[in-house]
């Protein structure tokens, strides 16, 4: 991790109340894809390319990728996040704690929303119309969790719902839904997707894709893009890191849709190497909770900056283009 985001990291934790710090933190099972997500970027290495007299583009590649509860962080939640994010797309979650109308006039840059398909089609299709009514420019689905992971930490501490005061506030007033135990998973299909995608003119991502079949699904299946992301190492704790299922569909996509890395990117080299090896953009996920934990906004802000400044100055010393050929194993 960058010796900055280390900093925040380490602010967050010691300001956090500990349920909370696990609740964020903390992985499924034994963790063991929770801490390979990010040691599979220290396994590879770029071979930089010379002479090319460009120090590269001024994209940021990076999007605030979903994660619940930001009041638990700070109080100004979700809000302080928006603010940040300073034109990068912020995918909200559909378990927000401030609802996603705010969200959106708090932003500066695009609004996804994330979105867990409902058993009952109706409170799927009000969680939909909030999103279009507060002006969200996508929706992203998540995928990858039929059933909630088990998070150890969590059973611990006996941790399922927020403290009083707080809500998942998109679910508010919707029928039979009290609250954060209400949100249902269930064994959704290809045709689930087609029905998403043909009552809403948003563009609708897939996120939790790690086969390369899945991926050419998508594809056959007209979605606009896919998020290639083990849940953070939150639900099944025997899948591969999210890099390292990258490259597979990459190729099975083919070109033909956006696919976004979420996993393990704590450095700006992170964020290149997934470039490198043909991801569209990354998404920052846990990073962005220490940042706002340890700072509010201005935490956010930082640590967008960090990632801003080490990945161009990479980029620059990469010969400003990443292709795939440049990514090796370390020995």
């Amino acid at each position: 991790m960058n010796p900055l985001l280390a900093d925040l990291h380490d602010k967050a934790r010691a300001v956090l109340d500990p349920i909370h710090y696990d609740f964020f933190a903390g992985g499924v099972g034994n963790e063991v894809v929770l801490a390979d997500n990010e040691a599979a970027f220290a396994r590879l290495a770029l071979l930089p390319r010379v002479l090319r007299g460009t120090l590269g583009s001024t994209t940021f590649p990076v999007l605030v990728a979903p994660t619940a509860f930001h009041r638990l962080a700070h109080p100004d939640g979700e809000l302080a996040t928006a603010r940040a994010a300073e034109g990068s797309v912020l995918v909200s979650s559909m378990a927000s704690t401030v609802p996603i109308a705010e969200v959106v006039a708090a932003a500066t840059g695009p609004v996804w929303f994330q979105l867990y398909l409902q058993p009952d089609p109706a409170v799927t299709g009000e969680l939909v119309r909030r999103a279009e009514r507060a002006g969200c420019a996508a929706l992203v689905v998540t995928v990858d969790s039929p059933v909630f992971g088990r998070h150890r930490r969590d059973l611990q501490h006996g941790f399922h719902d927020l403290p009083a005061g707080l809500a998942a506030e998109n679910m508010r007033d919707l029928a039979g839904v009290t609250g954060v135990r209400d949100i249902e998973m269930a064994a959704f299909t290809w045709e689930d997707v087609d029905r998403l995608r043909a009552s809403t003119s948003l563009p609708v991502w897939l996120k939790g894709i790690l086969h390369p079949a899945d991926a050419a699904l998508a594809v056959a299946h007209g979605v606009a893009g896919i998020f290639v992301s083990n849940h953070g190492g939150r639900q099944l704790d025997l899948v591969p890191a999210a890099v390292d299922a990258l490259p597979a569909v990459v190729d099975a996509v083919a070109g033909q849709l956006p696919v976004v890395l979420d996993g393990g990117v704590r450095g700006g080299g992170d964020i290149a190497v997934a470039l490198a090896l043909g991801a569209s953009a990354v998404g920052i996920g846990r990073p962005v909770l220490w940042g706002l934990a340890a700072d509010g906004e201005a935490g956010v802000r930082r640590v967008l900056g960090v990632l801003r400044d080490e990945f161009e100055h990479v980029l620059a010393l990469c010969g400003g283009e990443l292709t795939r050929d440049m990514v090796v194993a370390r020995c």
